[in-house]
């Protein structure tokens, strides 16, 4: 029984690759860090934003949901990853909870890059068109769009979400009954399990609507806020009427080009796994860089935040510390 599991686990080696990922400690140990950084920064903002009335803005909805949709990818996404670099296989949540996985990552993926974008409209819009502002740029409006970004996040999951599964490794069997095909039970694996070209296709698609379009926009927004601000001098008045604390501009592009950052190597990732066909070493030693990359720099979006909020913004910062008395 003893040499039958060396020889299994020798067998699950060769054609998976070691259990534990040779970086688990490092990573670990960054992880966690974020992880607590990311879990008190976005609670408080959320507390912040729910309990003082003076922070009921539509700028700050935008906020609360982008910190959802952080707290969500800290508290479920991060652990699951964690326990994945500690045991490469098998999986054991099942079907179910590979589904989950793959549901949760797209959608907070999906919703992220929406709120940041829809917060640029928003802050487009009421600076650009001050007066349409005043019936577009309102708190009911906000929370329609916010409920929108949810809802169009969710139903474009599904397509990736669809094409994963448990997938086992087998190894051939000689009884009696001839050779047989044996399911190696501790080789189950969350992974795509449809054909290639749809993953290929769904990523390639995904990327380009929902990183590059968006990003693309958010530059041109920013690039005409700009110049509205130069054009008209009219910044230090944008301060006074922002609902998100002084230097307005400055913060929610900092918080863009943040973001942008950020997601960069994430969907470099996605990429790379769904255009490279004929691998080579120096291709897997490369997207073994960008892989690890792209997991810090994709939690690490979801703590750094809260964070910038607080340098940026004084009346985040005021009641942060309590200088501020809630209504």
């Amino acid at each position: 029984s003893s040499a039958l599991a060396t020889i299994s686990e020798g067998y699950l080696e060769k054609y998976l690759g070691p259990r534990r990922s040779p970086v688990f400690l490092p990573i670990c140990l960054i992880y966690l860090f974020i992880f607590l950084v990311g879990v008190v920064g976005n609670v408080l903002t959320c507390t912040v934003i729910a309990r003082n009335k003076v922070m009921w803005t539509p700028t700050n909805y935008y906020l609360f949901s982008l910190a959802v949709s952080d707290l969500l990818v800290l508290l479920f996404g991060m652990p699951l990853e964690l326990y994945e670099l500690w045991q490469n296989y098998p999986f054991l949540l099942g079907t179910g909870g590979c589904y989950f996985k793959t549901f949760l990552f797209e959608t907070v993926c999906l919703a992220s890059i929406l709120n940041v974008t829809a917060l640029s409209v928003e802050r487009y819009i009421a600076v650009v068109h001050p007066l349409r502002a005043k019936y577009v740029v309102t708190r009911t409006h906000a929370k329609r769009v916010i409920l929108t970004v949810w809802g169009v996040s969710v139903l474009c999951a599904v397509p990736n979400t669809s094409l994963h599964g448990i997938v086992f490794l087998h190894s051939r069997s000689t009884g009696t009954a001839g050779t047989t095909n044996v399911e190696i039970a501790d080789s189950a694996m969350c992974m795509l399990v449809k054909p290639r070209w749809m993953y290929n296709l769904t990523i390639q698609v995904t990327t380009l609507l929902f990183f590059i379009l968006p990003m693309l926009t958010i530059s041109v927004l920013y690039m005409l806020i700009g110049l509205q601000l130069k054009r008209e001098k009219i910044h230090q008045e944008l301060e006074a009427k922002s609902g998100f604390g002084q230097d307005s501009f400055c913060n929610i592009l900092v918080l863009v080009v943040v973001f942008g950052i950020c997601w960069a190597p994430f969907h470099t990732d996605r990429l790379m796994w769904s255009f490279i066909s004929d691998w080579t070493d120096t291709h897997f030693e490369i997207f073994q860089y960008v892989h690890i990359t792209s997991g810090v720099f994709f939690y690490l979006s979801s703590a750094v935040n809260p964070i910038l909020y607080n340098l940026m913004s004084t009346r985040f910062r005021e009641i942060f510390f309590g200088r501020l008395p809630q209504s």
